[in-house]
């Protein structure tokens, strides 16, 4: 089955398998010896069968030392690490596990009858998962033996909060991309042991985070993961980080952000270089020191600055010729070795291997140069639409394509866990997270390019927008006194209007009196005119 991303649910665990695999069950434990017997007891419980069930139990340096109790699974060993950490110890019993499935498991979290079972179930529908269970915390006090029913005696229990809002907000975990490793935590989860051998063991120079940086590493080997909420436990009393998480926080971010390029938000620094690199550039150092520098200046001046440029080349067979230079053979590869030598963002390298724990691979030609902005705007675009391969076409020539490409890891790593003999690895990533091409000219790589001027470019850049902007600001108040005076005017111009009419409407009122009066005067002169007439006829007819 070949899942896209982080999306499982093609996968269909059937209720009724037959179980085949191996579990290694591996506890890491420091005192409370009452805590651990009501694991161990919980264990025996199991409904997956115990010849396929191995327990190590780590004790990591107790005083007194821990004991194995009576009621405990049949195949369950206690080995002891002295080095301190829950890391070393989780190593020393990974060592020691033969199983197909790694269980981490914690020394106080008690799991259900059916939990291992309910886990076991997606590892024999798929070869490269990793579960996580729900662990439920009680603070109901230790019984001296477990008890039959557990789900009445621990409840009311609080659901692991950080858990259920992640798998909500992401659909169960299957639009999360990027971050699906977070959902790996050491007290309920389980790993098929090809992968973990493909990422390695846990970090023991963390203090803690170790769980989730092992879940990082996981994810670049090609894991999915999955939460299934029938895997249930209960972790008896609060943890320490949901005593102190803020403290907690602190401590663990310090560290894990050297180690997590997922974790962007740990990295808002513009000028710091980091353990694990965002992006690793391949580029070929034999092409000659003017051809090599247009790249590798270009990448370095470049927004995207969590970046590592790999030179590839045969450094170890230099031999400098101290007495003419001019005329060595290789002065090509001692120019290009030389000005990279103390460079902290160039390594120089004698093949293409790159860190698996970086998550993205840029294999690009030597002489070809992106923009500022280039490579930033690539990364952006093969995160957010979750892609494993962007094929970047720079030129056709009569020999062929020339192209750049743009590698997600943890795709590639999927793929080959999964490709068939003589499968195309390219066409396995198409499917399980997709192949894009885009033309090199539209993203700003270019055969020739001026020397990058890098970060006095752009202070330069940012001084000029900060004036700009400034000046853009007094525009903006300029025009908003003027929008002010015209509103004071058209008020004004509104008032004027208002007496205007008012003094319209009176004259008007004025024009029709005087129009009624002269009707009044017209009528009354001509009464006087036809009395007059009248007067005049009789008066010449005496």
């Amino acid at each position: 089955m070949r899942v896209r991303n982080n999306d499982y649910r093609p996968i269909r665990p059937a209720a009724d398998f037959e179980p085949e695999l191996r579990v290694s069950v591996v506890i890491p434990a420091y005192g409370a010896q009452d805590k651990l017997d009501l694991v161990l007891a919980g264990l025996a419980r199991q409904t997956y069968p115990a010849g396929l069930t191995e327990v190590i139990v780590v004790d990591n340096g107790s005083d007194p030392p821990l004991r194995l109790p009576a009621d405990c699974p049949p195949d369950t060993r206690l080995i002891r690490c002295e080095t301190p950490g829950r890391g070393s110890a989780r190593n020393a019993g990974l060592a020691e596990a033969t199983g197909d499935v790694i269980h981490w498991l914690d020394s106080d979290v008690v799991p259900t009858a059916g939990a291992i079972t309910a886990h076991m179930r997606w590892h024999h529908a798929a070869p490269y998962l990793a579960v996580t269970g729900y662990i439920r915390f009680s603070e109901s006090p230790l019984p001296e033996k477990l008890p039959d029913d557990m789900e009445a005696y621990f409840e009311p229990a609080e659901p692991h909060a950080w858990i259920v809002r992640l798998v909500e907000r992401t659909d169960g975990l299957t639009d999360n991309g990027e971050r699906p490793f977070s959902l790996h935590v050491g007290g309920a989860t389980s790993v098929s042991a090809r992968l973990i051998e493909a990422a390695g063991p846990m970090d023991g120079d963390l203090v803690l985070g170790q769980d989730t940086e092992m879940g990082y590493r996981l994810m670049q080997a090609g894991a999915v993961f999955v939460p299934e909420p029938e895997a249930r436990a209960y972790h008896l009393g609060p943890t320490m980080r949901m005593r102190h998480k803020e403290r907690i926080d602190r401590v663990s971010y310090a560290f894990i952000g050297d180690r997590i390029p997922a974790y962007r938000w740990l990295r808002r620094h513009p000028g710091r270089t980091w353990k694990i690199p965002y992006l690793e550039v391949l580029v070929d150092g034999t092409a000659g020191y003017d051809t090599v520098r247009a790249t590798v200046d270009a990448l370095l001046a470049g927004t995207a600055h969590d970046l590592r440029v790999v030179l590839v080349g045969p450094w170890d067979t230099l031999e400098r010729d101290r007495r003419a230079p001019l005329r060595d053979p290789n002065l090509e590869l001692e120019l290009v070795r030389g000005h990279y030598a103390y460079e902290s963002r160039v390594r120089l390298a004698a093949d293409d291997r790159v860190d698996p724990a970086v998550p993205y691979v840029l294999r690009l030609p030597p002489g070809w140069a992106p923009g500022e902005d280039s490579v930033a705007a690539l990364l952006e675009r093969a995160r957010t639409e979750g892609l494993g391969l962007i094929n970047i076409l720079l030129d056709e020539t009569p020999d062929g394509v020339v192209s750049a490409r743009l590698e997600r890891a943890a795709s590639f790593a999927r793929a080959r866990l999964l490709a068939g003999p003589g499968e195309d690895l390219d066409d396995v990533v198409d499917e399980v997270s997709g192949i894009v091409w885009v033309s090199g000219e539209s993203c700003g790589f270019a055969g020739e390019q001026p020397a990058p001027q890098g970060r006095r470019s752009a202070y330069r850049a940012r001084v000029a927008a900060q004036a700009e902007a400034e000046r853009l600001a007094k525009e903006t108040e300029r025009l908003r006194g003027e929008v002010a005076r015209w509103r004071d005017e058209a008020g004004k111009w509104r008032k004027s209007a208002v007496e205007y009419r008012r003094e319209i409407a009176t004259l008007r009122k004025e024009a029709a009196g005087l129009r009624r009066d002269l009707s009044a005067a017209d009528r009354s002169r001509q009464t006087l005119r036809t009395a007059f007439s009248a007067r005049v006829k009789r008066a010449l007819r005496k």
